[in-house]
């Protein structure tokens, strides 16, 4: 029984529990569990991520302090790897995961007190002894004592040694045998060796040749197989995929044809080992087996670049596996769609390439639109990802630096976009020594106007690929390495969605998720869903209304914070949500959207033209432009309610400050409306963007002329 360091009441330990969060807490224990959720506890800065901070607790727990516990923007910290900080442990999860919050106190004088916590217990600093310390000084006795009992027994045998060649007692033959080792473990008296003997055996007998021979011999094991020997020396072959420089040791990081891990070697602290080693070199490591803050990491005591035939023939193992593991052996669509079976190859082709890219240690960057659609479809290519991520790469926090999800503000994939991919890609590489990335475009960049982004990746050889239901252009099937795109197989897409690909390119990169997969395609429509997309959901246990509160609830968090993936919100909705979470944001969804609505319905001017009838709404004038919905959720919501009030065909029209949207029950080309609006208004300076399902942008100035242009083209077009 003690007191409280800060209150004095009589405790167990050190510290009332009312008072933990008053002191610091130094760590010098060796596992997460034993980290108290609550505590504030003193770190190291291990290193940056995108999504925040890696900070050592101790010697052997590293924790991640996400950067949405931050109380500013990640930039901003001016940490560096090594540096000291303060942060509470808010949960250790069932894996050893760690979750850190931010402290604003980043001073021990803040805290009301501080204890030294152990697996045992707590302790003040004053009482607590650290028995490595111990132990240290111990063994630094023995040694001194062991190299005095060495130089004793090196003079003995010298004189050994002089008296038996002066005496005429043995030749130089005879005396150079019988070195310390020998004598005593081969004396003609069967005695055994003194101490001092032992000694000198141990510390100065030099390298045997066969002893070198055996150590040369070391045969070659693989990564799947090292969990298992942990503590061992081992060989391992395989390519460099990744070289990070931390404040102590390099960490390379080696991909054989089963898996990769990290590798440490230390040269001096901040200090790069092995210079001349570059990545997609062959190499051939040998070293320990270690845990190091509970992930696998081999030690690395030798580090050779292999050249020529032992190059080519890392390199075609490596190959190999790649070849027959990455191409799915099974195909079997989600269900019977002409349009999907219409692309099977290029499904097959990017399955496999998606695998490849995980089993080359290549970062995945989805893109995919800000919609439902784009955001289904971009989270089944997740689902399916993850779980082989987390297989193939023994780092923890493998998920987080090997996959990414970058919502794209409209469909298309420009220079903006490319540019931030390509800059991010290149501080990646030069910093932490990463692979450039796959690109993988979802729900966007099917049209001519993304050529300019995929040249620009080309550039530095990354590889893109496109998943889209738009009506595409054959230029960007040249420009990418595989295009999932039905509309250039001739195929009718206009009962398809995005996520209708994605799920199934999706299921073939990792059959054991396909269960998890069934009811997304149905949750990407808004109407019309095939039957058989609404017969897989309600196998899966989906019914019609809980595929609608997901559609609806995922539509309306899309909207905000639109340029983050939300990855554990999407999961929730999508996967593991039992109902309540979807159905309280789907009641939000329906009350803004209806908000919307009746604002709309209101200010509607009605034309018909040639048998036209045409819904003209001035979004600019009557939508809250920063609110829900986006306009062109509202203008699709708006066409499904009014387009029974009048026969067909009926157009839906939205004319902004400077673009204009077209919704209509036949199938309009927007580039040839685009056209007729630029043949009547030459100076509106008009450009198609998107493609034909795209929209139609021009100078503010020019509007009434182009709205008129509109409506008088699509007489022409539909009458």
């Amino acid at each position: 029984m003690g007191n409280c360091i800060i209150c004095g009441t009589p405790v167990d330990g050190e510290i009332c529990e009312s008072h933990e969060e008053d002191a610091v807490f130094e760590f010098r224990g060796d596992s997460p569990s034993q980290l108290v959720p609550g505590r504030y506890y003193r770190g190291t800065v291990d290193g940056y991520a995108d999504f925040g901070v890696f900070v050592d607790i101790g010697d052997h727990v590293t924790g991640l302090l996400h950067r949405s516990e931050l109380d500013r923007r990640l930039e901003s910290l001016e940490w560096e790897p090594g540096d000291g900080a303060y942060v509470q442990v808010l949960d250790v999860r069932e894996n050893g995961n760690v979750d850190l919050g931010w402290s604003i106190r980043q001073d021990e004088r803040e805290f009301r007190g501080s204890l030294v916590q152990t697996a045992d217990g707590e302790y003040r600093p004053e009482d607590y002894h650290d028995e490595d310390d111990g132990e240290a000084e111990s063994a630094e006795t023995e040694a001194e004592v062991g190299a005095a009992e060495a130089d004793a027994v090196e003079d003995d045998t010298d004189a050994r040694e002089a008296s038996a060649a002066t005496n005429g007692s043995g030749t130089a033959e005879s005396s150079g045998s019988t070195d310390t080792a020998g004598s005593a473990t081969d004396s003609p008296s069967g005695s055994k060796p003194s101490p001092s003997a032992v000694a000198t055996a141990k510390t100065t007998t030099p390298t045997t040749a066969t002893e070198s021979e055996t150590e040369a011999a070391l045969k070659r094991t693989t990564v799947d197989a090292i969990e298992d020997q942990v503590g061992t020396v081992v060989r391992l072959e395989g390519e460099i995929t990744g070289i990070r420089q931390t404040s102590g040791p390099t960490v390379f990081e080696l991909r054989d044809e089963t898996g990769t891990v990290e590798c440490a070697a230390f040269e001096e602290a901040g200090v790069r080992a092995y210079p001349t080693v570059e990545l997609d070199d062959a190499v051939a490591l040998e070293g320990e087996v270690e845990r190091h803050h509970g992930e696998l990491q081999v030690e690395t005591e030798s580090l050779e670049v292999l050249e020529d035939d032992e190059r080519e023939e890392v390199l075609d193992r490596l190959e190999a596996a790649i070849e027959e593991e990455a191409r799915p052996a099974i195909v079997e669509f989600l269900a019977e769609d002409a349009a999907v079976e219409a692309v099977g190859d290029e499904i097959i082709d990017a399955a496999t390439a998606i695998r490849r890219a995980v089993m080359e240690a290549r970062p995945i960057v989805v893109r995919h639109g800000a919609t439902a659609d784009g955001y289904v479809a971009g989270a089944a290519i997740e689902r399916a990802v993850l779980p082989l991520i987390r297989e193939k790469h023994t780092r923890e926090d493998a998920e987080y630096h090997y996959f990414e999800r970058r919502p794209l503000d409209g469909r298309v994939y420009g220079m903006d976009a490319a540019t931030g991919d390509v800059t991010s890609m290149l501080e990646a590489r030069d910093r932490h020594g990463e692979q450039l990335p796959l690109v993988v475009l979802v729900d966007v960049g099917s049209t001519v106007e993304s050529v300019d982004g995929y040249e620009l990746l080309s550039l530095y050889d990354a590889e893109a690929l496109v998943i889209d239901d738009s009506r595409a252009d054959e230029a960007v099937a040249e420009a990418v390495s595989t295009g999932v795109v039905p509309s250039l197989a001739d195929a009718d897409v206009e009962r398809l969605t995005s996520t209708v690909l994605a799920a199934n390119v999706a299921a073939h990169v990792n059959d054991e998720v396909r269960a998890d997969l069934e009811h997304l395609p149905a949750v990407s429509y808004w109407e019309g869903a095939p039957q058989a997309y609404l017969d897989l959901a309600t196998e899966a246990g989906y019914d019609e209304t809980a595929v609608t509160e997901r559609r609806e609830a995922v539509a309306l968090e899309a909207y905000y914070q639109s340029y983050k993936d939300k990855r554990e919100l999407v999961i929730d909705l999508l996967f593991d949500d039992d109902g309540d979470l979807a159905a309280h944001v789907s009641g939000q969804f329906r009350a803004k959207l209806e908000t919307e609505l009746e604002t709309a319905r209101e200010n509607l001017t009605i034309r018909g033209l040639e048998g036209v009838t045409i819904t003209v709404l001035d979004t600019a004038a009557f939508t809250h432009r920063y609110n829900f919905p986006t306009t062109t959720l509202l203008l699709d919501a708006l066409h499904r309610s009014e387009r029974s009030r009048a026969d067909p065909p009926f157009v839906t029209l939205g004319v902004g400050t400077d673009e204009l949207h077209v919704r209509a029950t036949e199938p309009v080309n927007v580039r040839d409306l685009g056209a007729a609006i630029e043949e009547a208004a030459p100076d509106a300076g008009v450009r198609v963007v998107g493609g034909r399902d795209g929209h139609v942008e021009f100078l503010a100035g020019e509007r009434e002329a182009v709205q008129e242009a509109a409506i008088e083209a699509l007489g022409e077009l539909l009458g």
